[in-house]
């Protein structure tokens, strides 16, 4: 990835509390999007998302990408949900 170091050390701290925490962990950090799909919401001077889904005693990260944008695109989620979709 190219991201600055700052963005790393956010995204390594929102990855750390998601894994310690799970399914506590709520917004803003994290926020339902839709057919069991969340993103992790990683703030700064680039705003990181990261789609991932609880399975089992899992989490299982699948998709990331800097939003440009105010919205998150459709066609991220829509890709995220046929990487969801795969793991079945």
């Amino acid at each position: 990835m190219s991201l600055d170091d700052i963005s790393v050390a956010r995204v390594n701290k929102s990855l750390g509390l998601l894994e310690k925490y799970g399914e506590q962990v709520r917004y803003p950090h994290t926020k339902y999007i839709r057919d069991g799909l969340f993103e992790l919401r990683i703030t700064g001077i680039k705003h990181i998302r990261i789609f991932f889904v609880f399975r089992d005693k899992e989490i299982v990260l699948l998709h990331a990408f800097v939003k440009k944008t105010n919205i998150v695109p459709k066609k991220e989620i829509e890709y995220a949900l046929a990487l969801k979709r795969q793991l079945q």
